[in-house]
């Protein structure tokens, strides 16, 4: 018999909710085709069943029509494909999180005083690409502290920095300490979202109380992949699993205590269903 832990953040964020919700109640109305710039979440489940009620991907501006709806996702465009996308003559529906839009205006407000503007997280990643396309060809995404040395940028030129809302706190907090230490002027903006912070802390405090950690999402999804890396230091046996038929009961044997937890872009339904299936 073990105790079964579930984290109370676990699954969709406020941005997600809103974008998943919007795609779902424009592919329910009668009449235009629905399009989503990019995945709407990185969720397989999520977008294997938007795709069978007929809602498609578009993946570069280069593949929008003429009709139609496009809902931009939660993570966001830069300005030139916003700005492509409005004179496309589609119906736009802005899902961009308010978190993320935030940013935008951060990057294009310190870009027009001057400043050069770092962002912290994956550049490959879609919500930072769109960030940096709010900014100049200056605008620079860094994940370490060794990649903003390699920049080789002057003391004496002003920085902002900003982070991807999902970014590891501890981490971002470590690499701005740093660049401060070696004596740049810095402008700090802690983008990283509450949501994310609630998330990870929690996260953290139940992995290191339990014997077996679980998180669920999407393999793909960054957020979830931070969380994972976040357990790992508080619990050795942390499993990352999709869905259900991803967990492998041996995992639960002989244990004492299990925790649970979820990334951004996880349903509801899926971590209702690893916890029906996980308790004693």
């Amino acid at each position: 018999m073990y105790k079964v832990r579930t984290a109370k953040s676990a699954g969709f964020c406020f941005g997600v909710k809103k974008a998943v919700d919007a795609v779902y109640r424009e592919a329910e109305k009668a009449g235009e085709k629905v399009y989503t710039y990019g995945p709407i979440i990185h969720n397989d489940t999520v977008i294997r069943d938007l795709e069978d009620r007929g809602v498609e991907v578009i993946e570069s501006t280069g593949d929008l029509k003429n009709s139609g709806t496009l809902v931009i996702r939660s993570h966001g465009v830069s300005r030139q494909i916003q700005e492509t996308c409005l004179k496309s003559g589609m119906h736009i529906v802005d899902a961009t999180c308010p978190y993320v839009k935030k940013i935008h205006r951060i990057v294009q407000k310190r870009c027009d005083v001057g400043d050069r503007v770092i962002i912290i997280g994956n550049e490959k990643h879609p919500e930072v690409a769109g960030i940096r396309g709010w900014g100049d060809s200056k605008t620079t995404a860094i994940e370490s502290m060794e990649e903003f040395l390699e920049l080789g940028i002057p003391k004496e030129e002003p920085l902002s920095i900003v982070a991807q809302t999902t970014f590891n706190h501890n981490k971002f907090k470590e690499i701005v300490d740093k660049i401060r230490d070696l004596g740049y002027d810095i402008n700090c903006f802690n983008t990283i979202c509450n949501a994310t912070q609630e998330r990870q802390t929690e996260a953290a405090e139940i992995a290191s109380e339990v014997d077996v950690m679980i998180v669920i999402g999407d393999k793909n999804s960054s957020n979830t992949n931070k969380l994972v890396e976040i357990c790992k230091k508080e619990c050795a046996d942390t499993v990352f699993i999709q869905t259900l038929e991803d967990l492998n009961p041996q995992d639960l044997v002989s244990v004492r205590s299990v925790g649970i937890t979820a990334g951004a872009s996880t349903p509801k339904h899926i971590i209702e269903e690893v916890q029906s299936n996980v308790r004693p």
